[in-house]
Order: C-alpha cells, then structure tokens, then sequence
C-alpha cells in the first residue's frame, strides 16, 4: 500500500536560484532602500507628533509621500520590480499613510475628545488598511481597459494622508481652530470614507512618460517653482494643494464616468456593426 523509502536519502530537488551564485544585483536592491527610508520617515513623523513637534512631523510624513512617489518608477526604470518589493512597500504604506498620520491627528486635535477622538483615527487607520489592500488586489487585474489605469478607485493612501493634516497647515497660516475640534473629526471621517469609496480620481501615473520637446523646459520650471514654494512656504503650498486635490475629485470623477460612457457607446457601436455584418453574409432560409 505504501511504496518504501529510505529516510536517509533526500528527494527533494534543489530550488532554483533566481539569480546565478545566490547573488542578488545591487538594481534590485535600491527600490527597496527608498522603501525603507520612507518608512523611517514615517516612524520618525509618530516619533515628532508625540513629542509634539508639528512642522517636523509633517516635513517627515510628507518626505515619506515623497519617496513613495519615486520607488515605485525608480523599481520600473531600473526594471528591478519584484514581489517582495511590492510586499514591502505596501506594508510601509501603511505606516507612512494609516498610522503616521492618525497618531499625528490625535495628538494634535482629537485628544481632547478622548475616547471619540481615538475611535476616529482608528477608522481611518483602518480604511486606510482596506484601501491598501483593494488596491494590491487591483495589480492582479489584467481584464481592465488600459484608459482606467490613469484613475484610482478611491484617493490613495499617500493622498489622503497629506490631505487629512489641512487642518495643521491652516493653523500654520494663522487660522486656530481650539474650538472646532468636532470639525477635525469630522473631516478626518470624511477622508477615511474617500479612501475606501469607489469614487475615481486621477492617478497620474501616466504623468512624465512621454513630454513633448518644446514642454520639457516649462516642465523643469514648473517643478523647480513648486520645490521652490514648499521649501519657503510649507504650509501654504501644501493648504492650496490639499484643497486643489479636493476641488478635483468631483472633476476627476465626471471625466471618469463621461470616459466610460463614450467607451460604451463605442463598444455598442462595434457590436451593432459586427452583428449586422454577419447578418449580411449569412444565407437566406427559406421554407421547407
């Protein structure tokens, strides 16, 4: 019934190496260090909100954006993508952009509210948990047309997280809010519910891959401008831009669904002609 086996003999076949001699090219390696970095920069914004240092907090959250933004295309120009890479940053994702930002609001805002104030950044760690996973799901997907990869379903982590600490950068501008702390909660609701919603905003992804020559100079001015603006003024720049990305979800969400519904029609369109092509070369039938 059971064949015989010697338990001193190994079976086993030896696992192929994914590189030669075990060796792993240093390419590889440096996504995965801007991942890492982002991280530290995310443990070093928990680190500031609670020793209540704002401006450091934020200047490290929003660094962590930074270089989430750019481990990413740096991984597809060295085409060094990788499994563990994407693992590792998603799990980096979610302490830059779920916990880094909620114990910055609780400790900013929403202590005084105690236990209502903690129950609103544990859902918005939370959302932001779901979020980062719907959207790992979402790599897998290989049926989606090829215009829905310039949307997010939802606004992404790193987008909600900059957006949720509008209310500091008011502050910073001048604007106290010790009596609308009801408010803050509120608008942190707000956001984690943008997160897990299936509400389309743009992605710009797409943005860089190809410019045309006579943009590339306005390009670099445009780029140098706004490094410019955060480095002098931190806080404006990041209100207006926070409220920029607001003011566009209602757009980006009318382009989206205006997109599909033209993708629809053409879809119908191709369908109605192919249908009546073949009825056009089908024989007639006649009676027997």
């Amino acid at each position: 019934m059971f064949p015989p086996f010697d338990p001193e003999k190994d079976d086993r076949k030896p696992r192929a190496r994914v590189f030669a001699r075990g060796q792993v090219p240093t390419r590889v390696l440096i996504p995965n260090i801007f991942t890492l970095l982002g991280l530290c920069a995310g443990l070093t914004a928990i680190r500031m909100a609670i020793e209540h240092r704002w401006d450091l907090a934020v200047a490290a959250l929003v660094f962590a954006a930074f270089l989430d933004g750019i481990d990413g295309r740096v991984a597809r120009l060295l085409k060094a993508q990788s499994r563990f890479g994407a693992e590792l940053d998603s799990l980096a994702d979610f302490v830059n952009f779920g916990v880094a930002p909620a114990i910055i609001m609780f400790n900013w805002a929403l202590d005084d509210l105690k236990s209502m104030g903690w129950i609103a950044v544990l859902i918005y760690a939370v959302c932001a948990a779901l979020r980062l996973a719907r959207f790992n799901v979402a790599l897998d997907r290989t049926d989606l047309p090829a215009w829905k990869s310039s949307y997010f379903v939802g606004v992404p982590a790193p987008a909600g997280a900059i957006i949720l600490l509008l209310p500091i950068y008011a502050q910073d501008l001048g604007l106290h809010l010790p009596t609308l702390t009801p408010l803050v909660l509120v608008y942190t609701l707000a956001v984690a519910l943008l997160m897990v919603s299936r509400v389309p905003t743009f992605s710009g992804k797409l943005i860089g891959q190809k410019i045309a020559r006579e943009h590339v100079l306005p390009v670099f001015v445009l780029v140098a401008l706004f490094i410019a603006c955060l480095l002098t003024y931190p806080s404006l720049t990041l209100a207006v831009g926070s409220v920029i990305y607001l003011a566009f979800i209602p757009v980006s969400a009318y382009r989206y669904f205006q997109v599909e519904r033209k993708m629809e029609l053409i879809a119908k369109g191709q369908n109605g002609k192919a249908a009546s092509e073949t009825a056009a070369i089908e024989p007639p039938s006649f009676p027997r």
